[in-house]
Formats: structure tokens, sequence, C-alpha cells
């Protein structure tokens, strides 16, 4: 991988995924992102991610700091926490094994919406910006196809949201209606 994103210094890297990707594989019907790669692909991507295990409690992502890295779940549970407006963290979702997460930081750059602790000891495989360059330059159609699958699955996800605020938008003008 391309040097170790410093904010998982803290956690016991494992190496590479390659001896990793039977077990990465077995969740291609859980994984949006892996779900049309063959095993060869896998293997291929495997290479280029490292794998690092977190102990229960510990985070994997602070939500604010800056990330150029994503993660996919490979055992164990995370949940993803978001600070309200009293600084309180709420707990959004909790995310399974084949899951991944922080795609969007990894290709903007950008500040971490929320933040990921691990629920029960996991083990997580990174991909970061500068292995996927790597992957596009050397791997042309595979990083095609990674690109293609990290545009279909944040598309999907923006259909959702934008649903459950147009659906809240419809609570709140009832609410409006109601109390005239």
């Amino acid at each position: 991988m391309g040097g170790r994103p410093q904010q998982l210094a803290h956690l016991e890297h494992l190496g590479d995924a390659t001896k990793f990707s039977p077990q990465i594989h077995a969740l291609i019907p859980k994984c949006s992102l892996l779900e049309n790669f063959s095993p060869a692909e896998v293997r291929l991507l495997a290479h280029f991610m490292d794998v690092y295990r977190a102990q229960p409690g510990v985070e994997v992502i602070r939500e604010g700091d800056g990330g150029d890295f994503m993660l996919m779940v490979i055992e164990g549970k995370i949940e993803v926490l978001k600070r309200d407006r009293w600084n309180t963290p709420q707990l959004l979702a909790e995310v399974e094994a084949g899951r991944t997460l922080g795609e969007m930081s990894m290709i903007d750059g950008e500040a971490r919406f929320a933040t990921c602790l691990a629920a029960e000891p996991a083990l997580i495989a990174v991909l970061d910006r500068e292995s996927l360059a790597r992957i596009i330059v050397e791997q042309p159609l595979l990083g095609a196809k990674i690109l293609m699958e990290l545009v279909l699955m944040l598309s999907q996800r923006l259909r959702v949201t934008s649903q459950r605020l147009l659906g809240l938008l419809d609570d709140q003008s009832k609410g409006t209606v109601n109390a005239l």
C-alpha cells in the first residue's frame, strides 16, 4: 500500500490483504463494491490493500479528520456515530462484514463525516488514494471497475438519503399544516 495512513497507527497492522483474499471474496454477497468481481480480481485488489485489527471501542475513523482512505469490514462490527448540535455522539448505523466506509473522503480528501468505532473485535481492509491511483495506472481494467462500483454505490446512497430527506420534509410540512 502507499504508506500506511497515520490515522490508523494505533491499530494492529496485519500486513497486506493478499492472505485475506479468500475471506474478502467470501464477502461478495454482502459487499456492493465487490458484487461484480471475480476471485482473481479480488486477489489483485487485495494486493493493494492492508489489513488492520481493531479492538472493541477503538476508533478507526474520527469525525472531522481529513481522510485519504476507505475501509472494508472483513470481520466484526463498526458503529457509525455523528455528533449532534449539542456535540453528543448519536448512533447512525452499525456496519457489519462486507460493508465499506470512508469512500467519500478517500475520493475527495474532505473531512470525515462521522466517527467509526469497533463495536467488537474487527478486521478491516484499507485502500488509500495512492494505492487506488496505482491500481488505475498498473491495472486499468480493475481500476475502472473499482471506480464504476464506487460511483454506483455512492449514487445509491445519495438516492436513499434523498428519499429520507423527502420523508422528513413531508412529515415537517404535515406538522405545519396540522398546527394551522
